[in-house]
């Protein structure tokens, strides 16, 4: 049922740094072959900055641990992959389907394969009107009870961020921010809401994590990296069209899963793609941190 690319399995045994990667970004996240190129790119950085990368997919049943170059290939080119959260692996996998990983279910899969850092665009969170959808995505609960270190861009604005963040504290998650104290909110470096504790260095990272796990502290953690200035969203420009997202959504009634594409790509038509951009620029901004992350804590293996 696992497969691990030989590669990555050669990596793990010998105790080297290696970075899960999801795969909802690569068949929900862009067209081809933005999206094969984009997916491509976040490996070789992974790779330049001196970590193995482990882009995790569900293909034909197996839970795929790193993906070869006719996988990825396949995988963005294919049309209809499902997106799969924790709830939806028994299906695909008895059925010998495809599923594209969400960051729940990339972290799921990472820790079988005993992979302890895993990037990502932005985690999911409370969507705004939960109070009465009770629309929480299965990330959070993920992040409560398995032992990975999510590195993001904070949580996607489109959002309620303080919520996510309420949730998170009550769930005993520990949310950093990486070289700030203000939470990112993906398009842009600042949500309005700060964190607790920053983390300045990889090394200290490395650290937390191995601190946490020591004392058997069950679940994961939030490494929040802000977008890089140059590839920033304007804040008014961005919310105005997360607002205006938010209204077709509703008067379109989206709902559950589907929620979170339609608004990614109506902001997308609204922003002229400028949205996109950034989106494509903060993941290679998370891939070089996380792979530094997760070099240093090869090191205290």
């Amino acid at each position: 049922m696992l497969e691990i690319l030989q590669e990555v399995k050669e990596a793990l045994e010998q105790n080297k740094p290696v970075v899960a990667l999801e795969s909802t970004i690569i068949s929900h996240g862009m067209p081809y072959p933005q999206n094969v190129e984009t997916a491509r790119k976040v490996e070789a950085i992974i790779r330049e900055h001196g970590a193995v990368p482990a882009t995790i997919a569900i293909i034909g049943g197996k839970l795929k641990v790193g993906l070869t170059a006719d996988e990825l290939e396949y995988f963005g080119q294919t049309k209809g992959i499902l997106k799969a959260s924790r709830r939806d692996m028994p299906f695909i996998v008895a059925n010998g389907l495809d599923g594209a990983t969400t960051v729940a279910t990339t972290m799921i899969i990472a820790e079988m394969a005993g992979i302890k850092v895993f990037v990502t665009g932005g985690i999911g969170g409370v969507h705004r009107g939960a109070e009465t959808s009770f629309d929480i995505s299965a990330d959070l609960q993920e992040l409560a009870k398995t032992n990975v270190a999510v590195v993001s861009a904070g949580v996607k604005s489109i959002l309620d961020i303080g919520l996510t963040l309420e949730y998170l504290e009550t769930q005993g998650v520990p949310v950093f921010a990486y070289q700030t104290k203000d939470f990112p909110a993906f398009y842009t470096r600042k949500s309005g809401f700060e964190v607790l504790y920053s983390l300045d260095t990889p090394e200290m990272a490395a650290q937390t994590m191995k601190a946490k796990w020591a004392m058997n502290l069950a679940g994961g953690m939030v490494i929040a990296n802000p977008v890089p200035e140059a590839y920033e969203m304007d804040t008014e420009q961005i919310n105005t069209a997360i607002e205006n997202a938010l209204k077709a959504c509703e008067q379109e009634g989206i709902k559950g899963k589907d929620i979170t594409p339609f608004l990614l790509a109506r902001i997308k038509e609204v922003t002229g793609g400028s949205s996109l951009d950034t989106n494509i620029q903060l993941v290679f901004n998370n891939a070089r941190v996380g792979a530094q992350i997760a070099v240093a804590y090869s090191k205290l293996l």
